[in-house]
């Protein structure tokens, strides 16, 4: 295999992004995957298992895997952090009884070894209901993973704000980790 295939390897590899989004059931994963994609969201089901999405994105071809919260399925989670190059939490920002359960669930996703390195996007959700807590709140209370490179964005899935932002970020966090992979992959080449 020569030099010039090698590079064309990683490009592919480089622009396929794997984003697995999980959280606490009922924090609105599928709604704002679905809000990204400009899909409807008048009938949104809980997701019992996992769901896949793709889209193009900033010349990134996106997956995105929706994987259900609810207690049962959590200790699943760990199944799907394979490969997996960036992480969404989500959160309930109005649902302040759960949200130390919310934050605990996320202290034990990210001891697993796959997600070293992975960016973390939390997106505080349903900024729209009253009595949520606003980002700066939540981004106090996550302050715990401050050892990552993580970011809190304050979002509406189902009145679509705050989504674009946030997935700008995460891309731009991506992109800026594999170009430095890229460039130890091409040291190891020489």
């Amino acid at each position: 295999m020569g030099f010039l295939s090698i590079l064309n390897q990683i490009k592919q590899l480089q622009n396929e992004l794997r984003i697995l989004t999980i959280g606490l059931d009922n924090s609105g994963k599928t709604t704002t995957i679905k809000s990204l994609l400009k899909q409807d969201l008048q009938e949104i089901e809980p997701t019992l298992g996992f769901s896949i999405f793709s889209t193009k994105i900033q010349n990134y071809q996106l997956n995105i895997w929706d994987v259900g919260g609810q207690k049962t399925i959590r200790a699943y989670w760990k199944n799907y952090y394979e490969a997996t190059d960036a992480l969404i939490w989500v959160v309930d920002s109005a649902d302040r009884r759960r949200l130390q359960l919310c934050k605990q669930a996320l202290q034990e996703v990210l001891k697993a070894e796959r997600l070293q390195g992975a960016p973390l996007l939390i997106l505080a959700n349903k900024q729209d209901v009253d009595g949520a807590l606003s980002p700066d709140e939540i981004q106090k209370m996550f302050r715990d993973f401050e050892n990552r490179q993580f970011r809190v964005f304050g979002c509406s899935a189902l009145q679509r704000v705050g989504i674009d932002e946030a997935f700008d970020w995460l891309l731009q966090a991506v992109s800026d980790r594999k170009e430095v992979d890229v460039a130890d992959d091409l040291e190891l080449i020489y």
